[in-house]
């Protein structure tokens, strides 16, 4: 399974980390996503979740 929301589809972006010498390296930047159990099409199911999205109430949390 991606790591990736089910709501925004946000995901890890790549870039590269910058030094003071302006020496380049690879480096990735996650989303804060949390495995949370949500309510899909009626059904109760396990995803990852970015936390923009369940704080904004974009998704219903299965109880």
């Amino acid at each position: 399974m991606a790591r990736r929301c089910i709501v925004c589809d946000k995901h890890t972006k790549t870039g590269n980390s910058r030094s003071h010498a302006e020496n380049k390296t690879r480096r990735t930047w996650r989303p804060n996503l949390q495995k949370v159990r949500v309510l899909l099409n009626g059904a109760s199911r396990r995803a990852y979740v970015c936390t923009r999205c369940l704080k904004s109430g974009k998704v219903e949390r299965a109880i």
